[in-house]
């Protein structure tokens, strides 16, 4: 039997590290074919342009990290010590990313979504849907924190949306002065946004 292609894999993941790195604009086909070493000719026969391929690498993106942050936000593990695993899996992330590309990249979708949601309504609705889907995860949390009497938050999805907000801002901070250093005080900030106790996390955790 003929081996199957790869190619379309590659696309995928060249696209994502391209546009996450570079920017949607700065990324060719030309680019995305290089580096994933396809021809263009296979590139149009996955997609009909730049921007299908971009949805498509959202999706791929989200599908493969679901599986680790369903792991982080177990219901297993007490509410606040998700919220701070996930923000030490984000701070341990943008610092690998920037030890294999020279720069803190900040987050994906929010840079994407940034610059071409006005021009894009495919990219923007792909974007939109799967914040949603991270803010669920701060809502679950925060809402489980809140039964638990660890924090006060009574309406969980206006908090998760505060929340989510501080994080994204810090990881677009940390891209412009290209310094990690801004998100080292993430968790810190997160917690103190919540009226969390840093000390009854660390006993949770």
């Amino acid at each position: 039997m003929p081996r199957r292609s790869d190619a379309k894999v590659r696309l995928l993941a060249a696209a994502r590290y391209l546009i996450w790195t570079r920017s949607y604009g700065a990324t060719s086909v030309d680019a995305i074919c290089d580096l994933a070493r396809v021809k263009k000719g296979s590139f149009y026969y996955f997609f009909a342009s730049k921007s299908q391929l971009a949805v498509a690498a959202i999706d791929a993106d989200w599908n493969e990290k679901k599986p680790l942050l369903d792991e982080i936000f177990s219901s297993r593990t007490p509410p606040l010590a998700r919220l701070a695993h996930y923000f030490d899996y984000v701070a341990q992330r943008q610092s690998a990313m920037r030890r294999q590309c020279g720069a803190v990249v900040g987050c994906p979708l929010f840079t994407l979504g940034c610059e071409v949601s006005t021009q894009d309504e495919a990219i923007r609705k792909k974007v939109h849907e799967i914040l949603l889907r991270y803010t669920r995860y701060f809502e679950s949390a925060i809402r489980a924190a809140h039964a638990e009497g660890a924090i006060v938050a009574p309406k969980a999805d206006r908090k998760a949306r505060l929340l989510f907000a501080f994080v994204q801002g810090s990881l677009t901070e940390a891209r412009i002065h290209n310094d990690l250093q801004i998100l080292r005080g993430m968790k810190a900030g997160a917690l103190e946004l919540l009226g969390a106790s840093a000390r009854r996390v660390v006993i949770a955790a």
